[in-house]
């Protein structure tokens, strides 16, 4: 079998790939070895005779099943981390997530009267300068405030 280098590497030009994706036909190497010009070897490769391999990808299937297992709360033990817990959940990202939620429990007491807009205006005032960790703690601060007002 003679070197073939020289029409892979015209062929890696004509079919606009590199030229460890250019695949010869085992049984038209004589053909292949005559062609010395781009014109020929675009026509082996109209013919079929010389063609460009698909390219290689990554397969998802792991990173997805993970990534599955991670939604159950699997799979993030200390082993499965890496930075630590404030760059793991920014601290302003978990600010929003906790003023969210307790706007959202404020506007739910302000429709069904738990509270009025007034006390309404003033919680909201106090959440928003950080008075409240939770959900719940703006909860038991209701209950207490109308435990004095009783």
């Amino acid at each position: 079998m003679s070197d073939l280098s020289t029409q892979k590497r015209i062929a890696a030009a004509v079919l606009k790939c590199g030229v460890n994706r250019v695949w010869f036909d085992p049984a038209r190497l004589t053909d292949i070895e005559g062609a010395i010009s781009r014109e020929e070897i675009r026509k082996l490769a109209e013919e079929g005779v010389v063609k460009a391999a698909t390219v290689k990808g990554n397969s998802r299937g792991r990173v997805r099943a993970r990534t599955a297992n991670r939604s159950y709360g699997h799979q993030k033990g200390y082993g499965n981390r890496k930075g630590k817990a404030g760059a793991r959940t920014p601290s302003k990202r978990q600010w929003i997530q906790r003023i969210r939620a307790i706007r959202s429990s404020l506007r739910e007491m302000r429709e069904d009267g738990t509270v009025d807009r007034h006390t309404y205006r003033r919680l909201y005032r106090r959440a928003a300068g950080g008075q409240f960790r939770s959900r719940a703690h703006l909860k038991t601060h209701v209950e207490m405030m109308k435990g004095r007002i009783e």
